[in-house]
């Protein structure tokens, strides 16, 4: 494994393009995996992270970990994230009817609205809440066949972080659902501490709340 941090004094960090392409002519040899720890570093974190010119980024960690809000922040490009579905049916719905009603008609919407944007071939980042396992398999199907690449951000936060994100958004999950979704995370964070990617991702980069709050920047080059 490639582990590799920023510079201290760097502002913005660009992630290796390992295209598929460049796989098939090394004969199947893939790329060693590229893990950047950008977490605990004092305020000195990127402003930016920047990606290949047709990557895709997939940002996962706990409900109330900060995705939404680091997407909303930091990207100005494609993004596609479920808790804007959400909100769009929210505000359709009627308000004493139970989200767990029309759930499955949002992830229905939010898959349907990634497909389209996927078929566009531009840049994406997409939100994952880490236990869909198989929309990071489809995401790598996708990089490969546009020969790109597939990264992965991590937000790595406390359960006590991500519950008061819950809380400070007004809106959580329920007890077991957030038991599953944090031993999920766990799982992925451990594999990736190792070295130990999911399929078809490139890269990994790890960032706790405060990299997080300073990231200004989800782009990429061309």
């Amino acid at each position: 494994m490639n582990r590799t941090t920023a510079c201290a004094t760097t502002t913005g960090v660009a992630l290796p393009q390992q295209p598929a392409a460049q796989a098939r002519e090394a004969r199947g040899a893939l790329p060693a995996p590229v893990v950047r720890d950008l977490r605990a570093r004092d305020g000195r974190s990127p402003r930016a992270l920047l990606f290949g010119p047709r990557d895709l980024v997939v940002v996962t960690g706990l409900p109330g970990s900060g995705k939404s809000t680091l997407m909303r922040r930091a990207v100005r490009g494609a993004r596609v994230d479920s808790q804007d579905t959400r909100d769009r049916w929210d505000g359709r719905m009627p308000r004493l009817l139970p989200y767990a009603v029309y759930r499955p008609l949002v992830r229905l919407a939010h898959y349907a609205g990634l497909r389209r944007t996927l078929r566009s071939g531009g840049p994406v980042v997409v939100h994952d809440c880490g236990t869909q396992a198989w929309v990071r398999r489809w995401l790598a199907r996708e990089a490969r066949r546009r020969d790109a690449s597939l990264h992965l951000l991590l937000l790595d936060v406390t359960p006590q972080q991500a519950l008061a994100g819950q809380r400070a958004r007004g809106r959580g999950v329920s007890r077991y659902a957030f038991l599953r979704h944090r031993a999920a995370s766990d799982r992925l964070l451990h594999a990736v501490e190792r070295g130990g990617l999911p399929a078809g991702c490139g890269s990994a980069v790890l960032i706790d709340r405060e990299a997080a709050d300073a990231l200004r920047r989800i782009g990429f080059t061309g």
